[in-house]
């Protein structure tokens, strides 16, 4: 699998504090692409579409592809690192958790297009998860989504780095210190 050391995963369960994070990271001046799967939730139900995971999740699930790529092919003309919220093998994660089949274009992506090799992994985090507009899942299934992830990124070859429940600063000083 090809490997870009610049791009770096941040992944786990819905409400774990992954975007936060990477909120975090952006204003201390590093590049980062947007989740796919609040991006395209927030997109069809502005456009009526039925693209969201409670209608048509093999539809989202494409949508959340092309927002993959795309977010792929941007981060290529940035500059230093690029922190991704969610990569290609949450994709593998996601239809798992649906128990739907993984597409065989699906587990390319995965495979082509890759991030640095150390991936951090927001855990399931109870005490600070809460639902949206955008996120409605379960506990649950936060919680199943987590574990989903830690097998689809192990089996592409990703080694896992946990994040510590901590406050913000200090996940973003864990990961800064991890990079080193």
């Amino acid at each position: 699998m090809p490997q870009d050391r610049r791009f770096v995963v941040i992944t786990g369960g819905p409400g774990s504090g992954k975007s936060t994070l990477i909120e975090a990271l952006a204003q201390r001046g590093y590049a980062r692409t947007p989740e796919a799967g609040r991006g395209v939730i927030v997109d069809q139900v502005g456009i009526g579409g039925s693209g969201v995971p409670w209608r048509d999740e093999v539809l989202f699930a494409e949508l959340m592809l092309s927002w993959e790529l795309r977010s792929y092919r941007w981060a290529q003309s940035c500059p230093g690192v690029v922190f991704f919220d969610r990569g290609m093998p949450d994709l593998v994660g996601f239809l798992r958790v649906r128990g739907r089949e993984v597409p065989a274009h699906v587990d390319a992506a995965a495979r082509g297009f890759g991030y640095r090799r150390e991936v951090f992994l927001a855990p399931f985090w109870p005490e600070i998860y809460g639902v949206d507009a955008e996120r409605g899942q379960s506990p649950e299934e936060a919680e199943a989504t987590f574990h989903a992830m830690v097998d689809a990124y192990t089996e592409y070859g990703y080694r896992l780095l946990v994040l510590p429940k901590s406050s913000v600063a200090e996940r973003v000083d864990f990961v800064l210190d991890a990079l080193r």
